[in-house]
């Protein structure tokens, strides 16, 4: 595979800090660029970071030494710099559609964290071990942005990386007809340290603006299916979800409940998430795991604090099955939020687009 230029939109932010140690030495991509707000333009991101970095390990030389540029002002510059673009803006949505459609019109394909996007029909929202091939639907959407090769492409919520990687290998055989969803989300999915979100301490906010909405909606486009110019959602199952905020740093967890038209036995369950693997997998993507789904058979696991760096935090893991007096099944499930969930998510993302040319 060839070496991709890449830039970071988006380089000082949590999400955009962990874009900058995933890329460091990564094999098939190299940070040439990092850009965010105007505040932060003309300074080396080390400086422009300060003491907001975020991440337990530091910040890698060679990036910190790059100085930022504006990720609205020099777009037309940093497009000519690049092969493709990773962003995770904090923007206002109709903002972030506009930057991200800037640079797909600059020819500049872009790598989204965000969720601005997510709801356009013809802009793919991947999770590469399960609809890759709704890559596909690239090439009406450069049709309508009259682009050669620039493009969107995003990933999905991360509250949502634990729970549907796991109801995924039982969708086909045994068609899940209802699930519902209480994830326990981390501090670092809103941005934050225990230092800067003092409220957190010694106590569980139940409510995250628009997750629930998310974590319902997005898995239907995930499960959707491409016809003509446009994604079209699945309409079943039926996904209910409650989301709480927890005390803890990475990790969100779910706690599953669900129901099948053909109710497996838990034995067909265990060896569904034991077999199965994706694209990622088939390709040797460097950052897809090798074994996608984890279960645990102890009762306390996964824990987030032991579990969430599994697989270099890009594994799924499981646990606590049993049958439930109202639906099938119950069980509890584990990501790394800012990993599988978030930036890793999307550098996976971008190891399928380049293994199938997209970046050519």
């Amino acid at each position: 595979m060839k070496k991709f230029n890449v830039g970071i939109i988006g380089a000082t932010g949590m999400v955009g800090q962990r874009f900058s140690l995933l890329l460091d030495k990564h094999p098939w991509f190299n940070v040439v660029c990092v850009a965010a707000s105007s505040r932060s333009a003309g300074k080396k991101l080390k400086d422009a970071v300060g003491a907001k970095w975020a991440m337990t390990e530091p910040m890698p030389e060679a990036i910190g030494e790059l100085t930022v540029m504006d990720a609205t002002a020099d777009i037309e510059k940093i497009s000519s710099m690049v092969d493709f673009v990773f962003c995770a803006v904090n923007m206002p949505k109709d903002e972030i559609k506009a930057l991200e459609e800037a640079y797909a019109k600059a020819e500049c394909p872009v790598v989204s964290n965000n969720s601005a996007h997510r709801g356009t029909p013809d802009v793919p929202m991947v999770v590469p071990e399960i609809n890759p091939e709704h890559i596909e639907i690239i090439e009406a959407q450069k049709k309508r942005l009259g682009t050669k090769r620039g493009f969107i492409a995003v990933k999905s919520n991360c509250s949502l990386q634990s729970y549907v990687p796991a109801l995924h290998p039982l969708m086909e055989k045994f068609k899940v007809t209802k699930a519902l969803a209480c994830t326990y989300q981390a501090i670092s999915g809103a941005g934050k340290t225990f230092e800067t979100f003092p409220d957190i301490l010694d106590n569980v906010i139940p409510f995250i603006g628009g997750e629930e909405e998310k974590s319902e909606q997005e898995p239907l486009k995930i499960w959707g299916r491409i016809e003509g110019d446009k994604i079209v959602n699945a309409t079943t199952p039926a996904i209910t979800t409650q989301c709480l905020r927890v005390p803890v740093s990475d990790g969100h967890t779910a706690a599953v409940f669900a129901s099948f038209e053909k109710k497996p036995t838990k034995e067909e369950i265990l060896e569904a998430w034991k077999n199965f693997s994706g694209v990622p997998q088939e390709l040797e993507l460097p950052s897809a795991p090798k074994q996608f789904l984890h279960y645990f058979e102890e009762d306390n696991r996964p824990q987030a604090k032991l579990d969430r760096n599994i697989e270099g935090g890009m594994a799924v893991s499981i646990g606590r099955l049993r049958e439930d007096t109202q639906y099938d099944y119950k069980f509890v499930c584990l990501s790394h939020n800012t990993l599988r969930g978030a930036a890793g998510g999307a550098v996976l993302m971008a190891e399928l687009l380049a293994a199938k040319g997209y970046f050519d």
